[in-house]
This record gives structure tokens, C-alpha cells and sequence, in this order.
């Protein structure tokens, strides 16, 4: 049998670093609900070179359970292999020969920035004490990241899903440090719909008596709260993935060895429950959390006058797609975006049978729109030649 989850999936003190880096905040962080959160440092990676004025530097930002590890094989430090591998590098659609591309690990996050597993003033773990975040939370810590790494303003900003919320918000929030924007399957505020199902997987991760209030983190291995981690990734798998790629891979069928009628699964169950299994042993409850919260309270109209009033400000060449196929983001979601981004002509479509993740699976398609936004900047001073 494999060995029991740890309490919490996200890494600990000593365990491998990999490719990360960290910046440290130095100042306790403002966040919009007007407390300060300090002790702020956010992991983050890199690849290409930096250009001496920091023009050449572009935005990656990953979706809810991503990290800042977009490119790269799997290995210490990094469970899983980059989850946009195939568009950076030498000649790739981010081509790092040309762009500085910089990744952090969201705010709230797991996989090395803080969170509520990393440690509080007191020495001991955030758990439910960790404030509530909101996207410009998030935003504002990576503005604080990009002054750590003198970048003044970003050549671009890309983000799907999650990442989107959060590229969308650095358009709005701070347009004059954005040259330009790429939107992929993210809306302009959560609907209700899409606050639903978020509620639930909260629901299902507070249900668990592992949760412990959200001070779990020094539980033992098997009583932290898996099987409510375990259970929100099976709901919110479902709607990554959509309903004619469900049927036509898994149908009714049982899984082999397995008789429903029996208390065996079906293949679809099996499915859901590998990629449960999957995520708890990499991940932490409380920042899954943290993290559907803040994008419950997505709405880049709040305080501003409205979604068209807001969307107004941010006057920078914008792409923004969606995918055909998507449940959870709907395409007519961005097609609405688009029509109110005074940079953007219509949402681009990326055609997939696989739902939501399609702005995962699909990169060419991808590859392809991140190039159609690149192309036309200016070419950037030629980066610094590494040390010898």
C-alpha cells in the first residue's frame, strides 16, 4: 500500500528547491481588506536573460493548482512536469533567446510562496489564521515581486483560468506597467455559477474532520484532510473536462474488475479518483482554500464603477480566447471580455474536445495566439551576456 498523505501536500522546510528562486517582501503586504499580511515571499522562476532595462521581461501566470513551474521536467522540487512546457524555450512561442520569462507561485499558494502552511510570526504554521485574499491581493504581491526584479514594466502579461483573473487584473490595476495582455478562459467576475461550484469544494475540504478549523498542519500522515481535498478535486475535475470527452472516453462502462452493482466503480470513478490521489500528495487543503475564495470574489468591477467602467482603463494591445468546449468558463464569457477591452478586436477560440483544460492541453493552439501577441513589440535591447 502506498504510504499515508502527509497532513498537508505542499512542500516542507528542506525538501529540494528545484528550479525555484524566492523573493522576500520586505514591508508587511497591504491587502484590500485593509490589514497587512507580513513575512510575505514569493517563489518564482525564470528562464532567458534579463535585458539590462527589463524590457524584455514577460508574466506567466498559472491556474488554480499550478505552480511557478511552467517549463521543465518533473524531479526534486517539482512533482509534476512543466504545465506549459512545450511553449518555453530557444525558438518556442516564449522564446527565452528573445523574452525573460518570470513565473512566481501565487500568493496564498503552496509550492513555495506563503500560504497559510508557511510559517506565521510566531514560528508556527498560518492554517486559520492566514487572511483572506482576493486576486488584487495576489497582483499586489507580484507588483512587489516585479520591483524586487527591476522590472518596471512587464512586455506582457499572460495568464488561463486563475491566471487570467489575475493578468486581467494587472491590466486594469496597473495598465501603465502592463505593455500588453493575453486572457485565456477567465472571466471578468466569477458568475454565480462558477461561485457554486467553488463553494462546494470549500464545503467539501471544511466537511472533513481532518480540517481540523484549518490548523492541521502538524497532524500526522492519514489525518489531514485529504478526503475533502480528494473530494473537491473530483467536483472541480468534473468541470475542467467536458461532457462529450467524458462519455466518449469512459462511457457507462465499469472499470475492469470492478461491478457497480457490487460496490466496484465505474471507469469514469476511477478516473475522478486518480486525479484526487494525485493532488493530495502535492498540495495543501488550506491554500486550495485561500485560493477558490479568491477567485469567488473575482470581479474586476468591484469599487471601480463596474466591469465596463474598469475594463475602460486598461488601453493596452489585449488577445483574449476561450475554449469551444468550456463548462466551466464559458466561451461567451470572453467574447463579452473582449468586446469591452478597448485593446482587444474579437475572442479568439481555441477549438478542444477536452473542456476548461484545453488551455493546458491545446498548445499549439496556444503557442500560436502567444506569438500573434508578441510579434508586434518592439524588439527588445539585447540581453546581458551571462557572467563568465
Amino acid at each position: 500500500m502506498p504510504p499515508l498523505p502527509s497532513a498537508s501536500g505542499g512542500p516542507r522546510e528542506g525538501d529540494p528547491p528545484g528550479r525555484r528562486r524566492w523573493a522576500v517582501i520586505e514591508d508587511p503586504l497591504p491587502l484590500e481588506s485593509g490589514t497587512r499580511l507580513p513575512g510575505v515571499r514569493l517563489a518564482y522562476e525564470t528562464w532567458g536573460r534579463r535585458a539590462a532595462d527589463g524590457s524584455n521581461a514577460v508574466l506567466v501566470l498559472h491556474a488554480l493548482t499550478g505552480d511557478s513551474h511552467v517549463a521543465g521536467p518533473a524531479g526534486p522540487g517539482h512533482p509534476t512536469p512543466g504545465w506549459w512546457d512545450a511553449l518555453v524555450g530557444p525558438g518556442r512561442a516564449l522564446d527565452t533567446d528573445r523574452w525573460f520569462v518570470v513565473a512566481p507561485n501565487v500568493l496564498g499558494g503552496c509550492r513555495g510562496s506563503t500560504g497559510p502552511s508557511s510559517p506565521g510570526p510566531d514560528g508556527t504554521p498560518w492554517g486559520s489564521r492566514f487572511p483572506y485574499l482576493s486576486v488584487r491581493d495576489q497582483v499586489t504581491a507580484e507588483a512587489a515581486l516585479a520591483d524586487v526584479l527591476g522590472i518596471r514594466r512587464w512586455a506582457a502579461v499572460i495568464g488561463g483560468s486563475m491566471g487570467g483573473m489575475r493578468a486581467l487584473e494587472w491590466a486594469v490595476s496597473r495598465p501603465e506597467r502592463t505593455g500588453s495582455l493575453l486572457v485565456l478562459a477567465a472571466p471578468a467576475a466569477a458568475s454565480a455559477d462558477q461561485i457554486a461550484w467553488g463553494s462546494v469544494q470549500i464545503g467539501a475540504i471544511r466537511s472533513d474532520p481532518g480540517w481540523r478549523g484549518g490548523d492541521y498542519h502538524r497532524a500526522p500522515p492519514g489525518e489531514g484532510p485529504h478526503r475533502g481535498l480528494g473530494q473537491a478535486r473530483r467536483i472541480a475535475h468534473i468541470t475542467y473536462r467536458s461532457e462529450t470527452e467524458l462519455d466518449s472516453r469512459f462511457g457507462g462502462d465499469a472499470q475492469p474488475g470492478e461491478e457497480p452493482a457490487r460496490g466496484g466503480r465505474y471507469r469514469v470513478e476511477s478516473y475522478l479518483d486518480h486525479h484526487a490521489a494525485k493532488l493530495v500528495r502535492r498540495f495543501d487543503a488550506g491554500s486550495y482554500v485561500t485560493l477558490t475564495e479568491a477567485m469567488n470574489g473575482h470581479d474586476v468591477g468591484r469599487g471601480r464603477g463596474g466591469i465596463a467602467r474598469a475594463l475602460g482603463r486598461a488601453e493596452l494591445p489585449a488577445l483574449v480566447a476561450g475554449v469551444d468546449s468550456d463548462r466551466l468558463y464559458p466561451l461567451a464569457q470572453q467574447e463579452r471580455l473582449a468586446a469591452l477591452l478597448p485593446g482587444a478586436d474579437a475572442a479568439r477560440t481555441v477549438v478542444s474536445p477536452y473542456g476548461h483544460d484545453g488551455f493546458l492541453i491545446e498548445t499549439d493552439q496556444v503557442g500560436a495566439l502567444v506569438r500573434e501577441l508578441l510579434a508586434p513589440l518592439p524588439q527588445p535591447r539585447a540581453a546581458p551576456a551571462p557572467a563568465p
